[in-house]
């Protein structure tokens, strides 16, 4: 099936990806959606776990590589060497600590599966499952019933994801849900980016200029886990408000092999889309912009992909530093944290997360 708006010069079309058999034995197929536009760029998205599985944009020269890591196959989505490459995450992306919540008065115990803290919605997330699908000229709009209980979290939650590639190179994902009872939800996207090209490793990153507009960031324990405070990043490694060769601060981070934080977004109090990071690989020409309504932004860089060679994809070896991600969200274990943005949604009222990556080539 193809749509195509002939002004804007964008098109979808969807074929199959493949099959599975689910835990009741039923053979369940996945959707393959794949946009496309006059400029030669091109984003694959499937229904299993709503992930973007390419990304191909030209560089300077006009050479066309794709940017984010994935897999050829359904097969290799379902097996342990895939690190949540492109899925959409949730219940609540990023760890919560201990696996505990207390809402309203009861206490929910979810899965342990981060050392001592609970990661990315649990044992069988957002990612893992298969999304229902709907396409809407360009627009591609996936549809999944959480029940209530679902991974320890209480409350039916219905989540719906539109996504839409633009004329002008921009690759828009709209989040929303609601819920019937009182409930947590942190949505995001965890691509794992390379500019020079998914296959060309931790070169590729560190030949990456970084910018995160953001004054603070979330300190965090030995376990990754916010303490509450909010340091600012003034006269830190962590102060990527001018642009930082990756290569030269990378192995600067303490207690950490790498970035992994949650930086506070700097913006005005009535600005709802704000500018949250930008990444620009020289050698390629590429840039990449992200925007975003969301508080924070974990700027994570790959710090433990494999470091042998037991995770291939696409033709290429992903390995330690080899990618990174800048997933827009709410701040991480904001539940237990009263001076965090709040994570909690009610009956009758709608989660909302806007995020958009804009593409650039510099000739």
């Amino acid at each position: 099936m193809t749509a195509r708006l002939g002004r804007l010069a964008v098109w979808l079309t969807t074929d199959e990806f493949g099959t599975y058999q689910d835990a009741s034995g039923e053979i369940k197929h996945v959707k393959r959606f794949t946009w496309g536009n006059m400029r030669n760029i091109s984003v694959e998205v499937i229904n299993w776990g709503a992930t973007i599985t390419s990304i191909k944009i030209p560089d300077k020269d006009g050479n066309i590589e794709d940017i984010v890591t994935g897999f050829d196959s359904i097969e290799e989505y379902l097996s342990t060497k895939n690190r949540y490459y492109g899925a959409t995450i949730g219940r609540v992306a990023n760890r919560t600590a201990r696996g505990e919540l207390d809402v309203e008065g009861v206490n929910y115990k979810l899965a342990i599966n981060n050392g001592p803290n609970h990661l990315h919605g649990g044992i069988q997330g957002f990612d893992k499952v298969l999304w229902n699908y709907h396409v809407s000229g360009n627009k591609l709009i996936l549809t999944y019933l959480s029940k209530d209980m679902e991974e320890g979290y209480p409350g039916d939650v219905l989540a719906t994801i539109t996504f839409q590639l633009t004329h002008n190179n921009e690759f828009h994902i709209d989040y929303r849900a609601v819920a019937t009872r009182t409930t947590p939800i942190n949505l995001t996207n965890h691509s794992y980016f390379n500019l020079g090209g998914h296959g060309s490793g931790s070169k590729g990153l560190y030949q990456h200029e970084i910018t995160i507009n953001a004054d603070r960031y979330t300190e965090v324990d030995k376990t990754a886990i916010p303490t509450g405070n909010l340091p600012s990043v003034n006269g830190t490694i962590f102060d990527l408000r001018i642009p930082k060769l990756l290569g030269e601060v990378i192995s600067k981070v303490p207690n950490s092999p790498g970035y992994d934080h949650n930086y506070c977004i700097t913006k005005a109090t009535s600005q709802d889309v704000a500018f949250v990071a930008k990444a620009y690989h020289r050698p390629s020409g590429r840039i990449m912009e992200v925007y975003s309504n969301q508080p924070g932004v974990q700027f994570y860089t790959g710090n433990f992909m494999p470091e042998d060679k037991s995770s291939q994809g696409k033709g290429a070896i992903y390995q330690k530093h080899g990618a990174f991600c800048l997933e827009t969200q709410i701040y991480p274990d904001a539940i237990h944290h009263a001076n965090f943005p709040d994570v909690l949604i009610k009956p009758g009222e709608e989660y909302h997360q806007f995020t958009s990556f804009k593409f650039i080539v510099q000739k």
